[in-house]
């Protein structure tokens, strides 16, 4: 079975753990916490970066960070996966959805500002599979009407927008480290910012909140939300090759590209001018002149035995986010998008036998009657 994605740790990951293991040095305390948190911070180009225990903490740690309550709005995407809504629930505030923009699947930034109310705090774009968002407008938008921006960069890392990284735009910006993304440390995440009072925030606040005199006293509720020295050691190795990496996921994304051109049905991700796009997961729509539908094709590639993954299904037909309001594009990629396997190891081999088997597929159901 050729796998979705797989992490890939061919570095100094195994070096640094042994390191940690051999300093008793496993906790959250150690020196590659500092060091991890340090390097991505210059790889970004931001002055500050906080590792914390996934993704998810770390944006909810980002949206705790600006002091959001019960009440507040922060716009979004309702295409994105659930962990930015859950962030800003956590806070007592409230999710408001934004449709797609139906070529690069980011936030459609024409739909942002009819939204805006005021109880809207912040704007929280997702950069989606590796696509980043149109961050010009969205900051513009922001700082006419006094918002605060949410990066979620989780699924970006490295990618760029007019030749600035996704994730040094906003206040504060999210990172995920899960065992899939472009780097990992199995489980893991950051938050990173320019804003020195933020990052301090950030650390008080995954910490419990100590107080600086007193220890075991604590002014506010807090989190627990600490790295370890060997997740950050994992990561620390990972970063040491991102650049390898990312060249690696954008050569799969051109072969695909390559060998999929041409096929009736099947839409290929889409790359702006303006943009790097870093194909954290290259996704296809299947249209309905493909002869098979999405789910079919899902399953009969599992049977050739290549593993898929359908796109997300949008916020707003999540039970907990609900609303009657329509998104049809968000609608149309939940229901046509399907990720093809894209590990940064995947080699041409893999490629041309998926994009083979999809060929069979299309052909198969071509015939029936």
């Amino acid at each position: 079975m050729i796998p979705v994605n797989e992490p890939v740790l061919d570095g100094n990951e195994k070096k640094y753990v042994l390191d940690c293991l051999d300093t008793n040095w496993i906790s959250s305390q150690g020196k590659y916490i500092k060091q991890l948190e340090d390097e991505f911070a210059k790889f970004l180009g931001v002055n500050h970066a906080v590792a914390t225990t996934s993704g998810t903490s770390a944006l909810h740690l980002a949206v705790a960070s600006l002091n959001l309550k019960k009440g507040d709005e922060v716009i979004m995407p309702s295409f994105t996966m659930i962990a930015p809504a859950l962030a800003v629930a956590y806070t007592g505030a409230k999710p408001v959805f934004v449709d797609a923009e139906p070529k690069s699947w980011t936030i459609d930034v024409s739909k942002i500002e009819e939204k805006i109310t005021k109880k809207t705090k912040a704007i929280l774009p997702v950069h989606i599979y590796g696509h980043p968002c149109y961050m010009d407008p969205i900051m513009k938008i922001a700082k006419e009407n006094d918002l605060f921006v949410i990066e979620d960069a989780a699924e970006a890392h490295g990618a760029t927008y007019k030749g600035k990284i996704a994730g040094s735009f906003g206040n504060v910006t999210a990172f995920s480290f899960y065992a899939n993304k472009i780097i990992t440390t199995g489980e893991g995440g950051i938050v990173v910012t320019d804003d020195e009072k933020i990052a301090n925030r950030v650390r008080w606040l995954k910490d419990f909140c100590f107080d600086k005199e007193r220890r075991y006293f604590h002014q506010e509720i807090g989190f627990k939300y600490p790295m370890t020295n060997i997740q950050a050691a994992i990561g620390l190795a990972q970063l040491e090759k991102i650049g390898k990496v990312i060249e690696n996921k954008r050569r799969m994304a051109k072969s695909y590209n390559e060998k999929l051109q041409g096929i009736n049905g099947i839409i290929t991700p889409y790359e702006d001018k303006d943009v790097m796009n870093v194909y954290w997961m290259y996704g296809i729509l299947i249209e309905n002149n493909f002869h098979a539908l999405r789910d079919a094709v899902k399953s009969e590639l599992f049977k050739m035995g290549v593993d898929t993954r359908f796109f997300f299904t949008g916020m707003h037909r999540q039970p907990p986010f609900a609303v009657k309001e329509k998104f049809p594009v968000t609608d149309y990629l939940g229901n046509c998008g399907i990720y093809l396997p894209s590990s940064s190891n995947l080699t041409e081999e893999n490629i041309s036998y998926i994009c083979e088997c999809i060929k069979k597929i299309e052909k198969k159901f071509s015939r029936k009657p």
